[in-house]
């Protein structure tokens, strides 16, 4: 049962219409106070989204460091390291493999298949490169 702790919380201002998006990795726009989805396995995401905003402007509550669910991009076993994938979700990231990508945070319960909602530890102030 995926379960979370938050440590370091903020609100921001969806840039779109995220009510899908919820335990999706967002990241800064170019406005101030502004976050999106992840669009790119190479983005620094600033935290996982916790709530459903439905359109732009809506308050965005984005965990960026603590213990949070996240939607798995596919199968991922307890301690693998992660980071987004291209379409936003937890997805693993391997050290020496994926040098050009992020590293933010951990599984802490497995998922099986792609959507699954899992337990994972996010700590978005201190990103790194998978190398």
């Amino acid at each position: 049962m995926a379960v979370e702790l938050p440590i370091l919380m903020k609100t921001f201002e969806a840039a779109a219409d995220l009510s899908t998006k919820q335990y999706y990795y967002v990241k800064l726009t170019s406005t101030f106070n502004r976050v999106n989805v992840c669009t790119a396995a190479t983005d620094v995401p600033i935290g996982v989204l916790q709530n459903k905003p439905d359109a732009a402007g809506k308050a965005a509550e984005v965990m960026i460091v603590g213990i949070t669910k996240g939607s798995a991009n596919g199968a991922l076993s307890i301690g693998d390291l992660v980071g987004p994938s291209a379409d936003s979700q937890v997805d693993g990231k391997t050290p020496g493999t994926d040098i050009t990508e992020y590293v933010v945070g951990q599984v802490l319960e497995a998922a099986s298949a792609a959507a699954d909602i899992i337990t994972m530890t996010v700590d978005c102030l201190n990103p790194h490169r998978a190398a």
